[in-house]
């Protein structure tokens, strides 16, 4: 038993397998599905159990991978199939020869009934090790079992049906609780409810299957040897509103609905396919004389539980009279009859027999079949061998089943997975709709199919269905790739004809105009279809073109506005003289290369508004190159157009504050030849300074004196500082104006008096005015009597300078005056500096022995020192470390030097050689040592270092050195 199930793998050499299928290879009319070849399992795979039993085997059950069989007429042998390893071992305790005669076993593999031949029935619970008989039970041959999917549980069964071969139809429930020697018997109840009849009286119920509907009905299903009822009904409030006494109670009075077959086997088999654990059955199978009666299941309809019924006849060689079919199993699309020496499968889709497995004759004949709901595994069994069937993949040919059926929306449901299959389904698809002149839902089949593209285009045209064509292609269109821009192009290109196409035939017709309304929705739906804006982008020039070679201008519009070519669209506008739209677009649009394409165009025609639009669009727009639109316009010299260019360029300067020289040269133009009034105000506005003007002088200066602005041409000259010039023009219109060109070289004096002396020769020369000229000496200080008299000719008298002489020689009597008085200062100046030299002189200070340095506060007599007249004291060698960082460099360097010529001329001892030859030293011109000291007196004693100078001149700097900072501000840490 320790290998009792081998895995699927270690058993294909015990397998035997009848499945035909097809290949999984790409589609022979496609170009574009390369699926690879895939290898084929068998849906149907049976496997031996390796096991050998002790006994026959009379009996076999499985549900929930719990697997029970009885072995001779005392034995019970239960395995759990996760555990197979530990197999359970019981007694019956059977000492007469009461035979197996069926075993049932529950949706929860808890719970175990053994119906005896002895008319008893024993009961075992998973978890428990004794088998209990069940006392309300006996004297009923148990043929079926109906358990309670909704209420049963692993320690109690719930209401269960229970069907006798007397025709009866109990209700029992089991309880798993085991007490004592008088405790409580498992069967808590056991009471009938209804008898089953055929027509020659009570029949065995064979099959009994209870199920729950959604709306809480309850539904019960039948069968007997010819027969199948359906009882359905709610039950009723009360105490036993969890049991079945209601439903059949309402059956009282009229037999329930049944179907009935003529044939019979002397007895029938009910198998249910439910897709997943306690989940509502979806299909039923009734194996009876006749054949196989398959259909649907549905416990919500109201009348019948059965729908989409046929019968199946038995396959050659199966049947009452031949080889009796001994049970059956259901699975998703197939069930499987069991025969004493093979096993057949049958698809319920084509009633064909799909598999034909033939047993060795040395295992014996086949018993029965069981399914184990909950994995889906099969299982046969003779009465010295098990075996297992493996269900897999069993749907994936039932495409094709439903494919030629015309079933296609099933057909692709069973094949989504498998992009080739799929394509095959959509290809037949396409083609049954097209054969039925259903061409719109050909067309969207087509479109998802990898067919020849050209094949499906040709078939359309040929049927002279434009429509679908249209429609196949936009579905093309749709599943491009961004890659596939050639494809997108001619999908785009070829669909915008059709619709033109479409549209020019319907346009002249007046009973079309609906359908023309409705194609052209559907061709601006096209055209503005977010999905395709990135095919429609890339192929704009060709659909512009294939509209204007149709003339639609007004989708030419519409599409240009979609794509958002707005420079078309104003183009468009232009063209047609429609100025104002295509103002309009430019405004709403706000694209400034639009503007600087097209407003030389517009501003010929409707120039205050383009302006308009130009300020409302402010620093978008760049001035510059708005400049030659302006210049070609303003050509014409008319005031109005002069006056829309000044207009905009005075924004610039003023509201924008544009700085670009060439904004204002272009501004000085137009003020000069529209507005002279405004162009000295420009300048003056602009201010004096050369540097902070933007427009260029030269050119405004040349400007000016084209168009004969000399008071522009004046102020030019003084931006510019040639005063002289300025002066020169000025006095050809105005003296008053010369006379201000004249102060403006304030810190040059000379010039000043030369441009003064310039207007006074220009009015005495030229206007021949005394008094004018007499002003002139008033209004410039500069200009004496004398520099003006020879510019007055001969015969002038002396009575019209008299009072200018006069001025003059007062003036020259004061400023002899005032340099007398500061004589007489600077005579006594002198004379106070000679008393303090002489009091200096006499000065002295004296020094205490306690006295201490300044800087050191160590004695000062210990070292030479220094005394200075403010108290301060300092030893020579302190003072010169204190003053060397406040001297400059080259003062540095002087001192420096100074103590290495000390150091090298050390003192002599009197009389000595040494003190001839420095005396000798010096009288032939080098410094002598009381020189040096002297030198070196004057840099570092020059001042005290507290009181002096350098005190005052150190007074922004630091107190610590910024290069010692952080080691200093890490010592206070």
């Amino acid at each position: 038993m320790a290998s009792i199930l081998d895995e699927y793998e270690d058993s294909l050499s015990r397998s035997a397998v009848l499945q035909p299928g097809c290949p999984n290879v790409g589609i022979p009319h496609s170009g574009y599905v390369n699926a690879q070849l895939e290898k084929e399992v068998p849906i149907f795979t049976k496997q031996r159990i390796d096991f050998t039993p002790s006994e026959r085997i009379t009996s076999l059950v499985v549900s929930c991978n719990q697997l029970c069989m009885s072995l001779g007429k005392d034995t019970l042998l239960r395995i759990d199939l996760g555990k197979a390893n530990e197999p359970n071992h019981m007694e019956l305790g059977r000492k007469d020869d009461a035979k197996v005669h069926k075993m049932f076993l529950d949706h929860t593999g808890s719970h175990l009934l053994i119906a005896l031949s002895s008319t008893e029935v024993l009961y075992v619970n998973r978890n428990g090790q004794k088998v209990r008989p069940l006392a309300r039970w006996k004297g009923q041959l148990v043929e079926s079992v109906g358990w309670n999917k909704t209420l049963g549980t692993e320690s109690s069964t719930g209401p269960i049906l229970v069907g006798t071969s007397q025709g009866q139809i109990f209700e029992a429930e089991l309880s798993a609780s085991e007490g004592g020697l008088f405790g409580p018997a498992p069967d808590l109840y056991f009471r009938p409810l209804y008898v089953l009849n055929e027509e020659g009286g009570p029949a065995p119920v064979c099959s009994l299957e209870a199920e729950r509907g959604p709306d809480g009905r309850g539904c019960v299903i039948a069968t007997t040897r010819q027969r199948l009822f359906q009882f359905i009904g709610r039950a009723v409030e009360g105490a036993e509103a969890q049991g079945f006494s209601g439903l059949f109670a309402a059956y009282t009075d009229h037999p329930p609905p049944f179907r009935e077959f003529p044939s019979n086997l002397g007895y029938s088999e009910l198998a249910f396919y439910t897709p997943k654990l306690r989940s509502a059955p979806r299909a039923f199978a009734w194996m009876m004389g006749d054949g196989v009666l398959y259909g649907s299941l549905d416990c919500g309809r109201p009348d019948s539980l059965l729908s989409e019924e046929r019968v199946w006849e038995y396959p050659e060689g199966v049947g009452p009279g031949a080889s009796p079919p001994l049970a059956i199993v259901l699975t998703q699309f197939h069930f499987l009859l069991l025969l004493a020496d093979r096993v057949e499968a049958v698809c319920t889709l084509t009633g064909q027999v799909v598999l034909r497995d033939h047993f060795l004759e040395k295992f014996g004949p086949l018993k029965h079949m069981v399914k184990d709901s909950s994995t889906g595994q099969l299982w046969a069994y003779t009465e010295r061998a098990v075996f297992r069937y493996h269900v897999q993949r069993e749907a994936r040919d039932v495409w094709r089943t439903y494919l030629d059926m015309n079933r296609f929306d099933l057909a692709k449901e069973y094949c989504r997975e498998r992009p080739d299959c799929l394509d095959t389904v959509l290809a037949r698809e396409a083609d049954f709709c097209f054969r039925q002149h259903r061409y719109l839902e050909s067309a969207r089949c087509y479109a998802l199919t990898q067919s020849y593209f050209e094949e499906i285009a040709l078939k359309f045209l040929e049927a002279r269905q434009e429509e679908a064509l249209a429609e196949f292609l936009q579905r093309k269109l749709a599943s491009l790739k961004p890659t596939e821009r050639t494809q997108a192009t001619l999908l785009t290109t070829w669909l915008t004809e059709l619709y033109l196409s479409r549209l020019g035939a319907l346009q002249g017709d007046p009973e079309a105009l609906n359908l023309y309304r409705e194609t052209r929705e559907r061709f601006r739906a096209f055209l503005s279809s977010p999905r395709h804006k990135e095919w429609l982008f890339a192929s704009r020039a060709s659909i512009h073109e294939l509209l204007a070679s149709h003339g639609d201008t007004e989708h030419m519009v519409y599409f240009a506005v979609i794509m958002q070519d707005y420079e078309r669209v104003v183009a468009y506008h232009c063209q047609h003289e429609a100025y104002e739209e295509a103002l309009a677009v430019l405004a709403r649009h706000r694209d400034p290369q639009l503007f600087y394409k097209f407003s030389p165009i517009l501003i010929r025609h409707i120039p205050r508004q383009l302006v308009d639009a130009w300020i409302e669009l402010g620093s978008r727009l760049d001035a510059r190159q708005l400049i030659p639109a302006l210049v070609n316009y303003s050509q014409g010299g008319e005031a109005q157009q002069v006056s829309q260019a000044i207009r905009y360029m005075e924004f610039c300067v003023n509201v924008l504050g544009e700085t670009e020289q060439a904004i204002h040269n272009y501004l000085l133009s137009l003020y000069a030849r529209g507005q002279p009034a405004s162009l000295l105000a420009y300048l003056e506005q602009a201010g004096a300074n050369p540097h902070r003007v933007h427009y260029d002088l030269k050119y405004a200066l040349r400007l000016c004196a084209e168009h004969g602005h000399h008071r522009a041409c004046v102020h030019v000259y003084k931006v510019l500082e040639l005063y002289e010039e300025a002066v020169d023009l000025a006095l050809q219109v105005d003296v008053d104006l010369a006379k201000q060109c004249a102060d403006l070289p304030e810190e040059d004096e000379e010039l000043r008096k030369k441009l003064w002396l310039k207007i006074a020769r220009h009015v005495v020369q030229e206007e021949e005015d005394v008094q004018t000229a007499m002003a002139c000496l008033a209004s410039c200080p500069l200009l004496k009597i004398e520099d003006v008299l020879p510019f007055f000719p001969d015969f002038v008298t002396i009575d019209h300078f008299k009072e200018a002489i006069c001025s003059s020689l007062k003036a020259y009597n004061h400023h002899i005056q005032e340099l007398q008085r500061e004589m007489e200062e600077a005579t006594a100046s002198a004379q106070r500096i000679r008393r303090d030299l002489q009091e200096l002189r006499g000065r002295y200070g004296t020094v205490e022995p306690q006295d201490k340095c300044a800087t050191c506060d160590f004695p000062l007599l210990n070292r030479p020192f220094y005394l200075f007249l403010c108290g301060h004291m300092f030893h020579a060698d302190c003072l010169l470390q204190a003053v060397r960082p406040g001297l400059p460099a080259y003062k540095q360097a002087r001192l420096e030097e100074l103590q290495r010529k000390l150091g090298a001329a050390l003192p002599p001892a009197k009389g000595s050689s040494r003190a001839k030859d420095a005396e000798g030293g010096a009288a032939t011109g080098g410094p002598s040592r009381e020189q040096l000291k002297a030198d070196l007196d004057e840099l570092v004693a020059a001042e005290c270092v507290y009181c002096g100078e350098l005190m005052i001149r150190s007074i922004d700097r630091p107190f610590i050195d910024p290069q010692r900072y952080e080691e200093e501000h890490l010592s206070w840490l």
